[in-house]
């Protein structure tokens, strides 16, 4: 009876925890990976237009982060440091991309405050882009949990990062793009 009590404890701590920490996902996709094509309706300072990966990945590499829900704390935390970074992004030929499954209007509103008309962001309702990158919350598959990839104009996942710290996702691509960078330069 006692480890019946212990193993429910553990389950039941468990279960509070993971629902504590939003954006709890692992990136499944790993490095070699062919990455998936997708096209999804986007904006960018408020203006929608659709968003295809085939035609972005002609320009350089593409930044795809997924966040759980626009105008939360660390969402609006990433958002403002991806915001602060696309600059340098762009320096190295890269796009970025934040891609959750909320709807458009809302995501016109967060291009302009959160992002600062910096870079775009596409919405994801139905979750298929979040699904077919494994970008999921492992307790609620259909919202995105806080993964970011680095996607090299061949179309592989050159880099895949998941945590729930939002500081630590520009850190990481922006080494990744260099990294990308560097190894463009030597072939």
């Amino acid at each position: 009876m006692k480890l019946l009590h212990s193993s429910l404890a553990r389950m039941f701590i468990m279960l509070a925890f993971s629902c504590a920490v939003p954006g709890m996902a692992s990136a499944q996709l790993k490095p070699g990976d062919a990455a998936p094509a997708f096209t999804l309706a986007a904006t960018l300072a408020g203006e929608a237009f659709e968003f295809s990966l085939d035609k972005a990945l002609e320009q350089g590499p593409v930044v795809l982060y997924f966040y759980p829900a626009a105008f939360t704390q660390g969402c609006t935390i990433e958002a403002h440091n991806f915001a602060e970074a696309t600059d340098e992004y762009k320096a190295y030929g890269a796009t970025v991309l934040g891609v959750s499954a909320d709807d458009l209007e809302k995501l016109k509103k967060f291009s302009v405050s959160a992002c600062r008309s910096k870079f775009a962001v596409a919405a994801d309702p139905a979750a298929k882009v979040i699904q077919a990158y494994d970008a999921g919350m492992s307790f609620r598959p259909n919202m995105a949990g806080r993964v970011s990839y680095v996607i090299t104009p061949d179309h592989k996942i050159y880099y895949a990062f998941s945590s729930s710290n939002p500081d630590d996702h520009v850190p990481n691509t922006m080494a990744a793009v260099k990294q990308w960078a560097l190894d463009a330069k030597v072939k």
